[in-house]
């Protein structure tokens, strides 16, 4: 596709549209069937998890991501772009050809991540969780394996660049989470006060 070839190719928003209505259909299901599979005290033993503040303010968390799973996959496509392009500065594609390729692996992992997780749910759906952090790292791998491709990269400098992209991935987190405290803080959502 972003070689100029688009006849062989789904266009990548419609992509991207298929795979956040098949995700939003597996949160709806997860919401209304699934709900008291996501204790993380009893995945994670310790006092931190046990913790009824730490439960309450996952389970917010959870809501949240529910809530907002949409728009949080659209802003990873940007903002997984911009890195890109800071990463590999010295290759010849430009923002909006990351944009394209991040739209279709996103997609495309969306999309497997959802089909996989309902089977995990209907099967074992005690290891849900479990799952969900095995499917980080094999979205990780994959993204190494394509841009591996994309770019023509050996195995060292696909390493130097891993290791770059989560510098920059890690230092544009914590920038855009403290921006998101100061500004949770400024709207009242969060209140500092002494109670």
């Amino acid at each position: 596709y972003v070689n100029g070839i688009r006849k062989r190719y789904v266009n990548p928003l419609s992509f991207f549209g298929v795979s956040l209505t098949l995700t939003g259909l597996s949160l709806f299901i997860i919401q209304k069937f699934y709900t008291q599979y996501f204790d993380y005290s009893k995945i994670f033993d310790s006092e931190f998890y046990n913790n009824p503040v730490t439960q309450q303010m996952l389970q917010e968390s959870n809501s949240w991501v529910f809530e907002y799973n949409s728009l949080i996959y659209a802003f990873m496509i940007p903002f997984m772009a911009i890195i890109s392009v800071i990463v590999f500065f010295n290759k010849h594609y430009n923002f909006t050809e990351h944009i394209i390729l991040y739209l279709y692996s996103m997609s495309a992992m969306m999309i497997f991540s959802t089909v996989i997780g309902q089977i995990v749910l209907i099967a074992i759906p005690e290891k849900y969780i479990s799952y969900s952090f095995i499917f980080y790292l094999i979205l990780f791998i994959y993204h190494g394996y394509l841009l591996k491709r994309i770019f023509k990269l050996n195995g060292v400098q696909l390493l130097l660049k891993t290791l770059f992209f989560l510098a920059v991935f890690v230092a544009l987190y914590l920038m855009l989470s403290i921006l998101m405290g100061i500004l949770l803080v400024l709207t009242g959502a969060i209140d500092l006060s002494p109670q």
